[in-house]
């Protein structure tokens, strides 16, 4: 049995977008293991294979979450789509009352009993992401009905994205973002999203006002430093940026190669938030482009699927986590050559991080599963369509 044979019986869904993961993949492990080894030195008495081994155990896991999550048919996920919403909910509530707090912002939630730790707004986007996806498929022909558009999308989405807002405000922002395009594509009246655009900027403001006028700055002021310290352009004040600035200038167009980057020994979290600069660093130019490239094939397949998809909830389930996968990407991007203020952004599959490989594993086998069931719906069609066919004589 040929190699093409074999990939494509135990492979299913587009081919392109496994492409795109096996790739990542590598870049990953190439990138984790040269910006580690400050960190190995620092806290593993330089043992630099500690960090690539440990990142490598992750990346498996995470390929095989997108092996077996691909298997599971789409339509699996809508019947869970409701549970995991009000699952979200509780868990970003307890989140916030006693999770684990780092950098002053409560993020992360340690399961009882299993000592996993996990940053419970990955699971909130992808509940959101799969419930807005059943809602406006279901309520297709009844899309103009105020009472149930509140009700269904625009509660839950103010209720995820508010409770992940305090701690994280840029991953509520891209949320809040995917969840408003989604919903434009799902045809939902303009007045409606202006609602909703309405109430975003609403709930922002009365929780700066309220966190200010209390006095309990917090995470408002980080990012009150943030936006100031983008604005102004002070270096002093943008060391991670000139850090990361440095290392995408000295990369040239082809890079220094690698395990040849110098800026990992100053950049601060330069295998996770700053990760695209080392990769430009030791890559150049041609490097940081192929990962852009990587990303924009991955959106361009999703709208493949939606094409190709005679199903509501399958297209709008992969577009909508395409999208936000996509956006994540950018903005970290974005984030290392200064297009925007520090946010904490991974990118997606290829930054070093337990939880955020995990739940962008699950994204990317749900949208492999979509692009699996789009096929075999196009296969069986097709077939009906010949067996209907009168025979020549």
């Amino acid at each position: 049995m040929r190699l093409t044979e074999i990939l494509s019986k135990y492979f299913k869904g587009d081919r392109v977008i496994w492409v795109v993961i096996f790739a990542l993949s590598m870049f990953s492990l190439l990138a984790v293991y040269s910006s580690t080894g400050t960190l190995a030195y620092k806290y593993q008495g330089g043992n630099t294979a500690y960090y690539i081994l440990k990142h490598f155990v992750l990346l498996m896991v995470g390929l095989g979450i997108i092996y077996i999550t691909h298997l599971i048919p789409y339509k699996f996920y809508s019947k869970l789509s409701q549970l995991f919403l009000y699952l979200a909910i509780f868990l970003l509530a307890v989140t916030l009352i006693m999770g684990t707090s780092l950098n002053q912002a409560t993020r992360w939630l340690t399961l009882p009993g299993l000592g996993l730790t996990i940053q419970t707004s990955d699971f909130a986007k992808l509940a959101l992401i799969m419930y807005i996806a059943r809602i406006l498929s279901i309520r297709q022909h009844k899309i103009d009905d105020f009472n149930g558009i509140v009700v269904s999308l625009i509660i839950p989405i103010v209720a995820v994205c508010g409770l992940i807002m305090p701690a994280n405000l840029s991953t509520a922002v891209i949320l809040f973002a995917t969840s408003f395009i989604l919903m434009f594509i799902g045809r939902v009246k303009v007045k409606y999203l202006m609602l909703v655009a309405g109430i975003g900027v609403f709930i922002i403001t009365l929780l700066i006002a309220s966190i200010v006028f209390t006095g309990s700055q917090g995470r408002v002021g980080t990012w009150q430093n943030r936006i100031e310290s983008f604005v102004s352009g002070d270096s002093e004040d943008n060391y991670q940026v000139e850090q990361s600035k440095i290392a995408i200038a000295t990369g040239g167009f082809f890079g220094k190669g690698p395990g040849n980057s110098t800026q990992r020994n100053f950049l601060p979290h330069p295998y996770s938030d700053f990760i695209y600069a080392i990769i430009i660093e030791e890559y150049g130019f041609v490097g940081g482009v192929i990962i852009l490239i990587l990303y924009l094939f991955l959106l361009y397949r999703a709208g493949v699927i939606v094409r190709k998809s005679n199903r509501t909830f399958a297209a709008f389930l992969a577009i909508g986590l395409t999208i936000s996968l996509t956006f994540q990407a950018m903005i970290n991007m974005g984030v290392a050559v200064h297009l925007f203020p520090v946010t904490g952004q991974t990118l997606p599959l290829v930054s070093m991080g337990g939880s955020s490989i995990l739940f962008t594993g699950v994204a990317l086998g749900i949208i492999l599963s979509v692009s699996r069931g789009v096929e075999k719906n196009i296969e069986l069609e097709t077939e009906s369509e010949n067996e209907s066919e009168p025979d020549e004589e």
